[in-house]
């Protein structure tokens, strides 16, 4: 594994991480009038803590495509999940709470889970599937499973919807993901004329802004510790699965090396469970309100 691809995607882990954090902080505070709007992004631009996190989002999806541009999306999605460590640090500072059994034991488990899924998968470029229906095809149900969530968080209460929407983006941010190493790619085969006249990077920006009114509806209407898990567990499976799916990412699939793929994802999402739903994850004003619909008024 390239040093370069490692620091590159710890750091825009680190960005990511603290950024979550700040913008959450900022989103509780938002009109529930503005959920699922692009409202919401207006009113939230005001805020200068909202701001700030947006500006680490950004320099650590920037550090992020430069990662993906030169690595797998296989190796570099769980390396991306890590952020969850430095929003659980950011947000430690803030409550002061210890880390305690749980939080070790989630922080093995991530951080094992991400070192087995990289050593027994060992992530490797391959040739890229060059058939535009099997892209659209896995691309169509990524989306179409983003917006079944968002739909039925639509119709839930608190309890499950920010869940539901968390899901979704992070459903759509691996799909970008992998979009953008393929905009690289076009860069580094044409330069930007290469880029513009392909497709990838309007989908890029049509499902980052996609994702981001839905990563602050979460944010606006329940704490953390509910949305931030399925978001930072369902963006490396859905870039993983794009990843294989279409862009040539190949892991080994002797027996032994898929059981171990399999124990490394399925500890990575329990470590992220865990560290997500970790007391010194910020409750949030939503906790008050447990009756409050998340439905625009």
């Amino acid at each position: 594994m390239s040093v370069l691809v490692l620091t590159l995607a710890v750091s825009a882990a680190c960005c990511v991480g603290f950024g979550f954090v700040l913008q959450q902080n900022a989103a509780q505070q938002a009109p529930l009038s503005d959920f699922l709007s692009p409202r919401l992004l207006l009113d939230l631009m005001r805020v200068p803590r909202w701001l700030g996190g947006m500006a680490l989002m950004v320099a650590g999806m920037v550090l992020g495509a430069v990662a993906l541009g030169r690595g797998e999306v296989s190796l570099v999605e769980p390396l991306l999940a890590t952020n969850l460590l430095f929003a659980l640090a950011l947000s430690r500072r803030q409550t002061r709470q210890p880390l305690g059994r749980q939080g070790w034991v989630g922080l093995a488990l991530l951080a094992g889970g991400v070192t087995a899924f990289i050593v027994a998968g060992q992530p490797r470029a391959g040739s890229a599937v060059t058939n535009p229906l099997r892209h659209w095809l896995i691309i169509g149900a990524m989306v179409g499973l983003a917006l079944l969530l968002t739909t039925y968080a639509k119709r839930s209460r608190l309890s499950w919807g920010p869940v539901l929407l968390a899901l979704a983006a992070g459903t759509l941010y691996g799909v970008q993901d992998a979009l953008t190493r393929v905009s690289g790619q076009r860069f580094s085969a044409g330069g930007w004329t290469e880029v513009l006249t392909g497709w990838q990077p309007y989908g890029v920006l049509v499902l980052g802004v996609t994702g981001l009114i839905l990563v602050q509806s979460a944010f606006e209407t329940a704490p953390l510790r509910m949305s931030l898990p399925a978001l930072t567990a369902a963006q490396p499976l859905a870039g993983i699965a794009c990843g294989v799916g279409f862009l040539g990412d190949r892991l080994r699939t002797d027996t032994g090396a898929l059981a171990w793929e399999a124990a490394g994802l399925a500890a990575v999402v329990a470590g992220i469970v865990l560290l997500g739903l970790h007391p010194a994850m910020p409750c949030g004003a939503a906790v008050a309100e447990p009756a409050r619909d998340l439905q625009p008024h």
